[in-house]
């Protein structure tokens, strides 16, 4: 069953830890938010149980201070585990207490509330239960050893181990089950890094057991195949141990020679669990064939790394020998090794004689594949150029493993698996340098540690050289270090290393490229924005199609580009970054600007015939464009509009911060108009406000009249829908000026007809209805049938709010009958909702009902989050006057979650007014007053006087105890603002304050 989003997640974990007890909402506020909640932080939290309550009916109580959650214990995995826990302590049968913590572990199965986001919750309810777990593993572990079997037990001792290097108790009980096995050597390796990592990450050195043990082993010079073992906590001497190997065997050496030449493994490996999880499935499954597995990925991706650690991991796999050979596919001043070379090297690791190497190629692949017959070997070759380089150094046997490394694809291997490793999650990079610094360093700066991990982009390399330059500058903050990171002309220099250079990788495969794909690759990396699709690459690079696909596929192909969907395309960041410094480097000034003026106009001409899809455009004008591309993405529906949109939001955005930059005042404000109606419909307020902003300040700074005027209305309508009405007066009045000034009558229509719902958000309805009947005649004197319909609806809309209920249904049907061309679903939607809200005032309640999930139909299948925003609280009074609670509830919570989400601000106050009415009418008083205190606070913030008196009204009706103490001076002040807007529930407010003695 699904639970739902991190909210819901965190919010039934926390319930189901603490099983029966209480958790207050203040708890879960913290959880949530910890520090930082959001106004509407307890309304949320009540919509995220309202929620859960649907899906898991009779779990959740509400108590006086928050909620608790009752069911059998053995019905959550924590308190399962907790109560085997608490039978295998108290087991007295030594097979009964393993197989008890056994199946007590097993109810782990994951991170605990993984994917709920919550530093707060991870650290205070997380942690405490991993440690709960490693108790388990740990007594588990302890009691396994006392029963034998130590080749099994040291079998799942090592990955748990790996997974927290500083449990010494575990390490002591891994080397003493390995060294009980005989295998000495591994457990004196075990020590060494249970060692070498307390140095690093602690500065200390092992506990005494673990020495104790560590020097019985190194004077155990007889090499006892099972030495005799007390127990966990000590190694007894009293047998004499078993007789050495015997004699050696005076005959010539065998022809094949066993050996591991791994290279030594990564102590710190951080993540990489599910790739890791598929390569040894790849190699426990290769009983009965000659298993090969490529690992792809860009440079400094960790490719060899991975490879490595994995193959140590498997080692006992592939007794007869592990070997790994470099083929220098991408080296500093070294050619790719021939692959005749690299057989020679190979054969001469597994005993062949140089004499006996043949010449030919051939022959040595020949020779290569009949030594290895019949044996278990496993072979990293690593740093792979291309597919003739490799194949000729497969192995053929049955039950042998090649884990092949390269920046390429090498297509054409058959048979191979394939894993492409992209970038480290931020979590996971996080984690990498906690496990390298230690956790005290990282949790000290985490805001700084997310900041460096994100200049990083998730690139090993880069992590791993961050990381090594703090760990020998100790004195160094995550702080001080994202400030180095931060100047785009240090950032490689801070990313090198003696031994390692982020910007060496790089440049080593640029250097593979030849001469037409390096020109790609650098006109790439002059893109605006952080992807490109397939027609903006070839306007970019001024290239056909089919040729311009080439190039991409070929980038692609050797890990310089990523394919993130079909036809969309990026740079990792930091590729991104270099590319781009070495074309502003190699490429003429002219050039450059040719490049940057062809994508500018690419996206532009996209962008105006996908708003033409959208709804039809309120200003005729020019489009000037100084270079077009010969190839235009094919835009021929609205939903191939708004996905086109929806891909570029961010690329829109930056173009039009280019053209401003650039001075290019007429196309930032073009650009900047054919984005509004996106911005608004998708609820992207934040880059509907900045790209508005930009064109502005570039209009002005070009005195362009239309185009300030154009932009301003588009600004203004985005402050309205975010709640700053008094700018969004401002701006629309001033846009009405210059539209006088400039003599565009329709133009200051345009501006009436916004200022009409400013002026109805404010509770100004008379100067609303004054304004839109303006333009509705306007519209009818030029037969703009659309424009007809949209200030019908609007006038709807304010007939509602003055209790003109039959009124406000003869507009909105009139809306309805108007046929218009192309797409008018936007005004039917809005029509179908006023009618709603007005037959809900008549008490019509079914036939409201069903015109207002309709309108919501539409408004979904548009994706227009302000007009779902509405409609889902005017569902939810619906509701709540029908008598079903839970529903109205759940619609008016849905509307204020996707405000929050969308910083679509306008309707909050309105929306928590009916929240609270709906609270009190559910006999819900606490939740009821504090929706309606927030409701008052935001109103009164926002000059919303309408919200105001009914917040106001809907505290004094509030029963004794609930309600404010001053009920009557309430009243009598929401009477007075209903009275002066002329609203009918003037009436009934009047008609309360009178019954109340008033």
């Amino acid at each position: 069953m699904s639970v739902g989003g991190p909210r819901q997640r965190c919010v039934l974990g926390a319930l189901l830890v603490e099983l029966g007890k209480e958790v207050t909402v203040e708890r879960l506020v913290d959880f949530l938010w910890q520090d930082d909640p959001p106004r509407t932080a307890r309304s949320i939290i009540q919509v995220q149980v309202s929620h859960l309550r649907q899906n898991f009916p009779d779990l959740i109580q509400t108590t006086a201070g928050g909620y608790l959650a009752r069911t059998d214990p053995d019905r959550v995995d924590l308190h399962r585990f907790r109560g085997l826990a608490a039978r295998a302590q108290e087991a007295e049968d030594p097979a009964a207490t393993v197989g008890l913590w056994d199946e007590a572990l097993s109810c782990w199965r994951g991170q605990p509330f993984s994917g709920t986001g919550s530093d707060y919750l991870y650290y205070t309810v997380c942690q405490p239960l991993l440690e709960e777990r490693w108790a388990a593993v740990t007594a588990w572990a302890e009691a396994a050893f006392g029963l034998g079997g130590y080749a099994e037990l040291a079998a799942r001792l090592t990955p748990l181990v790996r997974e927290d290097p500083l449990r010494e108790r575990l390490h002591f009980l891994l080397i003493a089950a390995l060294y009980r096995d005989g295998q000495r050597a591994t457990a004196l390796s075990v020590f060494h890094e249970i060692r070498k990592a307390l140095a690093e990450q602690l500065g200390i050195d092992p506990g005494r057991e673990v020495l104790e043990l560590y020097e019985r082993m190194l004077h155990d010079s007889e090499g006892p195949t099972r030495p005799p073992v007390a127990g966990p906590d000590g190694i007894g001497a009293g047998d004499a141990p078993a007789d050495s190997a015997g004699d050696e065997d005076e005959a010539a050496p065998a022809p094949f020679v066993s050996r591991n030449d791994l290279p030594r493994d990564t102590p710190d490996f951080t993540g990489r669990e599910d790739h890791l999880e598929e390569l040894f499935a790849i190699g426990a499954d290769g009983g009965g064939r000659a298993e090969v597995c490529v690992i792809t990925g860009t440079g400094g991706a960790g490719k060899t790394t991975l490879a490595v650690h994995a193959a140590h991991r498997m080692a006992e796999r592939y007794p007869d020998a592990q070997l790994f050979i470099d083929l220098h596919g991408h080296t500093v001043d070294q050619d790719p090794l021939l692959p005749a070379t690299a057989l020679s090297s190979l054969l001469r690791a597994v005993g062949v004689s140089p004499e006996a190497i043949p010449e030919s190629l051939e022959d040595r692949a020949a020779l290569w594949r009949a030594t290895l017959a019949d044996k278990r070997i496993l072979v990293v070759l690593d740093n792979a150029v291309n597919y003739t380089q490799v194949s000729p150094l497969l192995s053929a046997a049955s039950g042998s493993l090649t884990l092949v490394t390269s920046r390429h694809d090498l297509a054409g291997l058959g048979g191979a698996r394939y894993i492409s490793l992209g970038m480290l999650s931020h979590a996971t990079a996080e984690r990498f340098f906690s496990t390298v610094l230690g956790p005290e360093r990282t949790k000290r700066e985490p805001d700084a540690l997310g900041r460096v991990v994100n200049l990083c982009g998730g690139l090993p390399l880069a992590l791993r050289i961050v990381a090594g330059r703090m760990l020998t500058r100790p004195q160094w903050t995550f702080v001080h270090v994202e400030q180095r990171l931060s100047l785009q002309h240090r950032r490689f220099r801070e990313l090198r290393t003696d031994a390692h250079s982020v910007e060496a990788v790089f440049e080593l495969s640029y250097q593979s490229l030849n001469s037409v794909q390096q020109e790609v690759f650098l006109r790439l990396g002059l893109a605006i924005g952080n992807s490109i699709d397939f027609y903006g690459a070839a306007a970019l690079t001024d290239s056909d199609l089919p040729r311009t696909d080439d190039l991409l596929q070929e980038l692609v192909g050797v890990r310089l580009l990523e394919e993130q969907s079909v036809d969309l395309y990026r740079f990792h960041d930091l590729i991104g970054a270099y590319a781009k410094q070495k074309a502003l480097r190699l490429l003429p000034e002219e050039e450059i600007d040719s490049t940057h003026r062809r994508i500018s106009d690419y996206y532009l001409h996209a962008a105006q015939r996908a708003a033409e899809w959208l709804g039809p455009r309120r200003h005729d004008y020019a489009i000037e464009l100084a270079d077009t591309s010969r190839y235009k993405a094919e835009i021929t529906t609205r939903s191939e509009a708004v996905e086109w949109f929806d891909r570029h939001r961010e690329n829109l955005a930056a173009v039009v911060d280019h053209y401003a930059q650039k001075g290019s005042g007429q196309q930032a404000w073009q650009l900047a108009d054919s984005l509004w109606r996106f911005y608004a419909v998708h609820g992207q307020t934040e880059l509907w406000l900045t790209t508005h902003e930009q064109a502005l300040a570039a209009s002005r700074a070009d005195s362009d009249h239309l185009g300030s005027a154009i932009t301003l209305v588009g600004l203004g309508i985005a402050h309205c829908l975010s709640g700053r009405l008094d700018s969004s007066l401002s701006l629309l009045q001033e846009a009405k000026e210059l539209f006088v000034s400039l003599g565009d009558q329709s133009g200051e229509m345009r501006a009436f007809a916004n200022l009409g719902m400013v002026y109805e958000r404010m509770g100004r309805y008379e100067d609303a209805e004054k304004v839109l009947s303006r333009a509705l005649d306007h519209a009818m004197s030029i037969d703009d049938a659309s424009l007809v319909a949209l200030q019908r609806s609007n006038l709807g809309a304010i007939h509602h709010a003055l209790g003109n209920y039959h009124e406000a249904i003869v507009h909105c049907e009139a809306a309805l009958e108007i046929r218009l061309d192309g797409d008018s679903r936007e005004i039917q939607a809005s029509a179908l909702r006023g009618l709603g809200e007005a037959n809900m005032r008549l008490g019509k309640y079914n036939l409201a009902l069903g015109q207002l999930e309709n309108a919501l139909k539409v408004f979904l299948a548009m994706e227009d989050s302000a007009g779902e925003i509405y409609t889902r609280n005017a569902l939810g009074t619906v509701f709540r006057e029908m008598g079903d609670f839970e529903s109205a509830l759940a619609a008016h919570g849905a509307a204020l979650e996707l405000g929050e989400k969308t910083a679509q601000r306008s309707a909050e106050a309105e929306v928590l007014n009916e929240l609270g009415v709906t609270y009190a009418r559910a006999g819900r008083y606490a939740e009821a007053r504090s929706s309606l205190d927030e409701a008052l606070r935001l109103a009164r913030e926002r000059h919303e006087r309408y919200a105001e008196a009914s917040a106001l009204f809907g505290l004094s009706r509030l029963p004794a105890g609930a309600a404010p103490d001053d009920v009557a001076g309430m009243l009598a002040t929401a009477a007075e603002i209903f009275t002066e807007l002329g609203v009918p529930e003037a009436r009934e407010a009047a008609a309360a304050l009178e019954a109340l003695g008033g």
